[in-house]
């Protein structure tokens, strides 16, 4: 199978476009030729694979399996070979002997999330082919879904190429076996069904009926295991954080949240959909915290078991919640979403793009294909809750990451082959292979963008980053005066990552640290390490005084916690100095913003830039004369002037 020229209704191909969609004024458009989809199925259909599951496999069936015993699939891995040719793998060493892979060939996850990429190839563009796949994607992901017994609902994550399930994966994973409990896989069968059933309510009702009770058995596994807690409170590092997301993930749960979206958008009702997903959605949005100035800034962090961790893969969480709004006719529930898109999203554009992990510090700068599109998916949906242009013109530039407006300024997809690499080193290398989680969240960008004719035509013309001023990181261990004390401390601490070394100071003891030049004012905050009960006062020079007190664990794995902590003043200096008055305190980082942080991308045929403001006073937006200028505030709404950013604001500059 390969891709279908999609149906478009009128392409507008010039940035002009894009303006006009701000509420800006721009020169009259010229007709143009109707350009090619971005979307191209040819990689993901060369991933699939079909295989026939040995029979009688007790809790584990699918539609029509008598009559249709073959399964379809895509290979997890795609390995890079001479010649831009790729090799199939799984997952895991490999048997020869047996032929099988310590984990498998196919997996639930992607099985589940390429069934939604063909369900929306088949629904924008009509695909007789894209609604085939999509077919047998479902019926593989109900086979692997278990039928009967004390885990009916759960699903099974792994398929060896012959066809046998495998719930002990090598290395193990957890739940163990992997249909014992809630987890990922689940949330992801649960979107895939939501979306299947909405699709095929009417093409096919007998199949949709299928996707349904299918539906009702993975609700039923949730509301088990995870629902039955909703209304129960924890404590994670002195945060209250919710008892009934799945495996305590608000990105997980995102991910259901998603599919439930979709059924009861399609059913309005059924209340049993619709009480499970205002009860994650309430679950998600209490993960939200922090604004511009205070850590995480505003962003709905994916695990209520760390304050201290943020990554951009399978950051779907304002997605579920605009989606939730939409669907409950609840627009409180976006709220949140709208402050991470607003206000948390631009930060992280404007420090570098969508990073594996801030653990507070960006400590983990691979970025990949779900990551970024993770982000695309929550600023449209956003967009499509609030209607505010600003969150679809940050989606359009977060896309351009596809194109080459990424820090090693080379395409991460291929429009002519559907390719999406796997992933970007932060030294700029990238990995060429191309499996199946990637190309699937590539693929998604791309159907998303094809939905809008304006967005796709400014995303993949912008394909270099020729500015770029936002968070950066100081090293406390790099301090250029010190009385204290280096130590090298392991990474990974269970709910957060060490920098690099840490820098203790004891009362009396003092360090200067370089923040490098600078042209504005800079926040800077502190990445520091506390043990429950602990506290230290320190006076960091014209910043303020700090006074740390560590949080009482809770369900967080560690005892202690590294946080970013806000002091009162910005710094005016290359330099700060702190003077430890009383306690201890261990140092990671040091989280500098500018007041005002930048993007810009360009490309053949024009730029865009971003400006975002983490002031608490409106700042004066210098501006070329040639500039179109939108400018919004902290809730993505336009705002009629266009000289003044106002606090935690962002302004999109296109050259005319």
């Amino acid at each position: 199978m390969f891709p279908h020229a999609r149906r478009r209704a009128g392409a507008l191909a010039t940035a002009a476009a894009l303006v006009l969609g701000l509420g800006l004024a721009a020169p009259t458009a010229v007709a143009a030729a109707e350009p090619a989809p971005l979307t191209n199925l040819a990689h993901l259909d060369f991933l699939l694979d079909e295989v026939t599951p040995p029979s009688g496999v007790e809790g584990h069936t699918t539609y029509r399996l008598d009559e249709e015993p073959t399964l379809t699939m895509p290979w997890t891995y795609a390995d890079a070979r001479d010649g831009g040719t790729f090799e199939r793998v799984g997952g895991g060493a490999f048997d020869p002997a047996t032929g099988d892979w310590g984990q498998g060939a196919f997996n639930a996850d992607d099985i589940a999330r390429a069934a939604v990429v063909y369900l929306r190839h088949w629904q924008q563009t009509g695909s007789d082919d894209s609604r085939a796949t999509a077919y047998e994607l479902l019926r593989t992901i109900a086979y692997l879904q278990t039928t009967e017994g004390d885990n009916a609902g759960n699903v099974v994550l792994w398929m060896q190429p012959d066809g046998t399930l495998n719930p002990s994966a090598e290395p193990v994973e957890l739940p163990d076996p992997s249909d014992s409990g809630p987890s990922y896989w689940l949330a992801r069968t649960i979107w895939a069904l939501g979306e299947g059933y909405a699709a095929f309510a009417e093409a096919d009702p007998g199949f949709a009926g299928f996707l349904e009770d299918r539906l009702a058995l993975s609700l039923g596994a949730l509301e088990r295991q995870t629902l039955s807690r909703y209304g129960e409170w924890l404590e994670s590092d002195g945060k209250r954080v919710p008892a009934w997301l799945i495996v305590n993930g608000a990105d997980a749960s995102a991910e259901a949240a998603l599919g439930l979206a979709a059924r009861v958008q399609a059913r309005p009702d059924d209340t049993a959909a619709a009480d499970a997903l205002r009860k994650l959605a309430e679950g998600i949005a209490a993960m939200s915290d922090g604004d511009a100035q205070t850590w995480p800034y505003g962003a709905i962090l994916p695990w209520a078991e760390s304050r201290s961790m943020w990554h951009a893969w399978g950051s779907q969480m304002p997605a579920a919640l605009a989606a939730a709004s939409v669907a409950l006719g609840d627009p409180s529930l976006a709220e949140p979403a709208i402050r991470d898109a607003a206000v948390f999203t631009p930060i992280l554009m404007t420090a570098g793009g969508p990073d594996n992990g801030w653990l507070p510090s960006p400590t983990d700068r691979v970025q990949i294909a779900y990551g970024v599109d993770s982000r695309v998916q929550s600023l449209l949906a956003v967009t499509e809750a609030t209607g505010s242009s600003g969150f679809a013109a940050l989606a359009a530039m977060q896309a351009a990451w596809f194109f080459g407006a990424n820090h090693a300024g080379e395409r991460m997809y291929d429009p002519a082959t559907g390719v999406v690499y796997d992933g970007l080193q932060p030294d700029g290398t990238v990995n060429r292979n191309s499996g199946a989680e990637s190309t699937i969240h590539g693929l998604l960008t791309m159907l998303a963008l094809d939905e809008r004719p304006d967005l796709a035509e400014q995303a993949s013309s912008l394909t270099a980053v020729t500015e770029q001023d936002g968070l950066r990181v100081v090293e406390a261990e790099s301090a250029v005066d010190t009385d204290g004390t280096v130590t090298t401390p392991e990474s990974w601490t269970g709910e957060s990552s060490w920098s690099g070394g840490a820098l203790t100071l004891t009362a009396g003891q003092h360090a200067v640290l370089d923040l490098g030049e600078h042209d504005q004012p800079r926040w800077v905050d502190p990445v520091v390490w506390t043990d429950p009960g602990q506290t230290s006062t320190s006076r960091w020079r014209s910043l303020g005084t700090l006074r740390v007190t560590g949080p009482e664990q809770g369900i967080s794995p560690t005892p202690g916690v590294l946080l970013p902590w806000q002091l009162r003043s910005p710094a005016r200096h290359d330099d700060v100095r702190v003077d430890v008055t009383s306690g201890t305190l261990t140092l990671d980082t040091l989280l500098v913003r500018p007041l005002v942080s930048r993007l810009a991308l360009a490309g053949e045929d024009g730029s865009m830039e971003l400006r975002h403001s983490t002031a608490t006073t409106p700042q004066r937006l210098r501006a070329d004369r040639g500039s179109d200028v939108a400018i919004y505030d902290a809730s993505g709404t336009l705002l009629r002037t266009q000289t003044l950013l106002p606090p935690g604001g962002f302004a999109i500059l296109i050259p005319r």
